[in-house]
């Protein structure tokens, strides 16, 4: 299978805000050649990808290892104990040194600037595995999902109930450049970055998609043709779980929300699950459910990143 040379080449994956319409669709048409075929190519053969993990994660460490096997390449796994990141070497040290060995980048982090500094010093593509504000690859897998249960993904809904967090901040930037709306309901006081909202209403704006950021889950839920939800408390917010639960329990996935949305909806939620609090069994096991296409569809969309950005 050939991987066509495009603008993507040699570029970097921060936010999906950063990408054109015309480069969705072909990261869309590769995940899905690449889905189709099945089996390991020589696509990035003889090449590595460094990746860095100050988060720790099932999904995306072994959905990019197996990637680059897939594609006929390496990767290799770098922790905070591996590496001197923002400490005894600078971010920007880090990234020269290792666009000098590897040919990609992934980071997974907590600060989004860490990403963002490794990508403006680096001379190898840079992917974002997720950072406290954004996880751009979840979204991408998560809207691949639906087009491939749905078909076309303009003027379809997407509802999000649950924390503002990263991962509806890309959905909802996702959803606006694809010409999809996006309703976020959650309690008040956890409201997504104002800055990420403006950068989805000013993408919306050229594709007629509607975001609405509400604190009823209900009127989130109504008519919705997919229904996401995340844990209430990420990574570094284990202080506050006990607040988290009593503030979002009305905010749970059950059947009672899900029937406001469309018959057909989908449930969507990107993984781990905690049941019983953001979610329930019930519907998480149900036969709405594609989480585990969604978990799948990690593996494709990010082959075809990079396929596209490291050929």
């Amino acid at each position: 299978m050939d991987i066509e040379h495009s603008s993507l080449a040699g570029k970097n994956l921060i936010a999906i805000h950063d990408l054109f319409l015309s480069e969705l669709d072909l990261i869309f048409d590769t995940t899905a050649k690449l889905k189709s075929v099945g089996r390991p190519l020589d696509v990035l053969k003889g090449k590595t990808l460094a990746m860095i993990f100050e988060k720790s994660s099932t999904r995306t460490r072994v959905s990019f290892e197996v990637g680059m096997y897939q594609l006929g390449g390496a990767a290799l796994f770098l922790n905070t104990s591996d590496l001197q990141l923002g400490r005894g070497e600078t971010i920007a040290d880090t990234a020269r040194v290792l666009s000098r060995y590897v040919d990609g980048i992934m980071a997974r982090t907590f600060a989004h600037q860490t990403v963002v500094d490794l990508a403006e010093n680096a001379t190898v593509p840079v992917i974002n595995g997720l950072t406290d504000l954004l996880h751009p690859c979840q979204a991408l897998a998560d809207l691949f999902t639906i087009m491939e249960k749905k078909g076309k993904l303009a003027g379809r809904k997407l509802a999000f109930v649950g924390d503002g967090n990263n991962v509806a901040h890309s959905l909802m930037v996702a959803c606006a450049k694809m010409g999809m709306h996006f309703t976020l309901g959650c309690p008040e006081g956890y409201e997504p970055n104002a800055a990420v909202v403006a950068q989805a209403r000013e993408d919306a704006e050229e594709t007629g998609s509607e975001i609405r950021i509400l604190n009823d889950p209900v009127a989130a839920a109504a008519d919705a043709d997919a229904i996401y939800a995340d844990v209430w408390t990420s990574m570094g917010q284990e202080a506050e779980k006990a607040e988290r639960l009593a503030k979002f329990a009305p905010y749970q996935i059950n059947s009672d929300l899900a029937a406001h949305a469309k018959p057909d909806h989908l449930i969507m939620h990107c993984l781990p699950a905690h049941r019983g609090e953001e979610i329930t069994d019930e519907v998480l096991d149900g036969p709405h459910s594609v989480v585990l296409d969604e978990a799948e569809n990690r593996l494709h969309v990010q082959k075809a990143i990079m396929a596209l950005t490291m050929i």
